[in-house]
């Protein structure tokens, strides 16, 4: 019997006459990554918000290790780590000050606080740069401290919303060995969104796309490959068969976010 860190049911999210999230459902296994997959204005982030408490729901169950996040939010928040889309870090700080700063929000106890930095640190690869100011960062190593930052407290479930957004093929890489290492090491729950086909294909166990609020369609990459009758098809193939032309409608607010990220980024 699969054990299910998350179960989403007909989860639903609208503004004012806009439907971002239109009944969606999907359940994600303890330690898999799951991928969403779409354009910008696909409903994402807005389904990532609501499973992070940030959003609230409009109708729909959403549990996280079995705690409704209705019901029971402040301990859901304790279970899980949030890397979002905008920086989280301070650039004014050095990486250990951002790291201290976030442990004492997670309320871990002064008397393992620095051991676990040093532990984030080492596991990140940010040894050299630990007493750096973040602003003298390279984007991928903003996002390795990011979700360093979004680990101390060693969550079962980590959200990751388009964490490589704006960073070099190399940096991106980096990140993927490092997100890989949280789920073999850890066992750790990862829900990833992306736009980047290659990504998904590397790195996701389940993949679901989205197109206008909806899930058009969830499984694993063999399966999607199967609906769609191709066993050599590409993620690419597969995303323009199911999402279609709707992909073009988020193209260009596609292409005008990574631009932004990546000069924030640097």
């Amino acid at each position: 019997m699969n054990e299910y860190s998350i179960v989403v049911k007909n989860l639903s999210k609208s503004f004012k006459n806009i439907h971002a999230v239109k009944n969606i459902s999907f359940q994600v296994e303890k330690g898999g990554c799951f991928g969403l997959l779409g354009s910008n204005g696909a409903g994402k982030s807005t389904t990532i918000k609501m499973m992070t408490s940030l959003l609230s729901i409009d109708s729909g169950e959403i549990e996280i290790c079995s705690n409704n996040i209705k019901t029971q939010p402040l301990a859901i928040r304790k279970l899980i780590g949030y890397v979002p889309q905008s920086l989280s870090v301070d650039g004014t700080l050095t990486a250990y000050e951002n790291l201290m700063l976030f442990s004492k929000l997670y309320g871990i106890s002064k008397k393992y606080r620095k051991d676990r930095i040093t532990q984030i640190v080492k596991m990140f690869d940010l040894e050299e740069v630990a007493n750096r100011q973040v602003k003298t960062f390279s984007g991928g190593m903003v996002r390795r401290l990011e979700i360093g930052q979004a680990i101390l407290h060693n969550p079962e479930v980590l959200f990751l919303d388009e964490p490589t957004v704006g960073l070099d093929p190399v940096a991106r890489k980096n990140v993927w060995h490092h997100i890989e290492q949280l789920r073999t090491n850890y066992n750790m729950t990862i829900i990833l969104t992306t736009h980047y086909m290659d990504e998904a294909e590397s790195m996701c166990s389940n993949i679901a796309i989205m197109s206008q609020g909806e899930i058009v369609v969830n499984g694993t990459l063999a399966q999607l490959k199967e609906k769609i009758g191709n066993n050599d098809a590409s993620m690419d193939d597969i995303y323009t068969h199911f999402a279609g032309n709707s992909q073009m409608k988020g193209e260009l607010k596609d292409v005008t976010a990574t631009r932004r990220m990546a000069q924030r980024l640097g």
